[in-house]
């Protein structure tokens, strides 16, 4: 049998032992009563039989009693119940001569080692039932006009104080070994309870993750399909309209039509590494590329065969999926940008780590506008509503002929 099946097997709680042990006290009092009577039948003092006053006595002790061990609560009354114990106990030492008073006092002390908690004042009360003992028996001889001597007296009532510190030890330890039992018990009981309750929030701790896990998972298809919308629909829409106006300026306008022919070339190429991005991200799988190779990847497949040349000065920074997603897409949407509305042929591109935040930098040498006539499309504002949900900020500068420059903040990974 393990500890937690043994205490829960303990007999009973303290509680209803005590009411027990009240009960078997009362019985033993009444016993000892009817056995004191019994002995002094025929007794007498001063000519007074001794059972005349032993039955009255023992009846008034025996309710009294019963008041204390059954009615009484607290502490405070019972005091006046050990006073009467002890004026009813000097009395019958008197009249009976001193027979089955020490076992009298040992059943009372058993009721107060019983409702005591603490073990100094059963100490106390046990010291001053012995001194009392004594004392009682001392005042009775001197009635009986007795000669008194106090080596004699100890010596006579030797064997009744070694019932007393016998009694006194075996009952206080039984208590303490009770106490402490129950209270291990319920120790035990609140750690099997305290464990259920662990077990069970760890089970809808268990069921709460699968669900955020199906929730994440379906807010991430959502997120991919809404960037395959955005991003790569957007490019596609603009390859087809800078076809056309290829198309319409191939004769009057042939360098215009070679550059929309080149934008569109790029921008197809951008529009098709974003969805063999968003696959990969649906299939499970991750790129091990650095931020800064994709962003030199990008920028090598914007001057490959495009005329269009790209300055950079990268810092290998480490940054979550999103953030690097957003930079990537910021590039190739701020090149494209360039080559199709300022007629950019050349680019720089700079990421910097400054204290807690990286700064990106795309400028083009195109034709720029005045900053006030600025009118943020679909991309820009794009990339304002991105940048905020990233917890960084983005802004535009630009001046006719001075070209044109998106700048970029965002916090590092656990900045802020």
């Amino acid at each position: 049998m393990n500890i937690k099946e043994r205490f829960e097997r303990s007999p009973l709680p303290f509680a209803r032992f005590v009411v027990i042990g009240k009960v078997l006290i009362f019985l033993a009092l009444l016993l000892v009563v009817v056995i004191l009577a019994v002995d002094c039948r025929d007794a007498r003092v001063e000519n007074i039989p001794a059972l005349a006053v032993i039955l009255p006595v023992s009846a008034a002790l025996v309710a009294e009693n019963a008041v204390k061990l059954f009615a009484l609560r607290s502490f405070k009354p019972r005091i006046f119940c050990y006073v009467i114990d002890i004026l009813l106990l000097l009395v019958l030492t008197y009249f009976s001569g001193g027979r089955l008073i020490s076992t009298l006092f040992v059943v009372i002390l058993s009721e107060f080692y019983l409702s005591q908690e603490k073990l100094s004042g059963n100490i106390a009360m046990g010291v001053c039932s012995s001194v009392l003992y004594l004392a009682m028996l001392a005042l009775s001889q001197t009635l009986r006009d007795e000669s008194v001597a106090l080596d004699l007296l100890i010596s006579n009532a030797f064997e009744d104080l070694i019932i007393f510190v016998l009694h006194f030890l075996i009952m206080n330890f039984l208590l303490l070994i009770y106490r402490k039992n129950e209270e291990i018990a319920k120790r035990v009981k609140e750690l099997d309870e305290s464990n259920q309750k662990l077990e069970e929030s760890n089970q809808k701790l268990a069921e709460a993750m699968e669900k955020l896990k199906e929730v994440m998972a379906l807010e991430e298809r959502q997120r991919i399909a809404k960037d395959i919308h955005d991003t790569a629909g957007h490019s596609i829409t603009t390859v087809i309209m800078q076809t056309e106006a290829a198309k319409l300026a191939i004769e009057r306008d042939p360098e215009g039509a070679k550059r929309s022919v080149v934008a569109a070339n790029l921008q197809a190429k951008h529009a098709l590494e974003e969805l063999r991005e968003s696959v990969h991200l649906l299939s499970g799988s991750r790129t091990q590329m650095t931020l800064k190779d994709m962003l030199l990847d990008i920028v090598h497949e914007s001057t490959d065969g495009t005329g269009i040349a790209v300055r950079c000065d990268i810092d290998d920074v480490s940054l979550c999926d999103a953030k690097c997603r957003f930079l990537c897409n910021t590039l190739k949407e701020g090149i494209s940008n360039g080559l199709r509305h300022g007629k950019a042929t050349a680019f720089y591109v700079e990421l910097k780590k400054t204290g807690k935040d990286v700064n990106f930098l795309l400028s083009d040498n195109g034709t720029g506008m005045e900053i006030s006539s600025l009118k943020e499309g679909f991309g820009l504002r794009g990339m304002h509503s991105r940048a905020a949900s990233l917890g960084g900020t983005v802004w535009f500068e630009t001046e006719i002929d001075e070209g044109f420059e998106i700048h970029l903040r965002l916090p590092l990974d656990g900045g802020r």
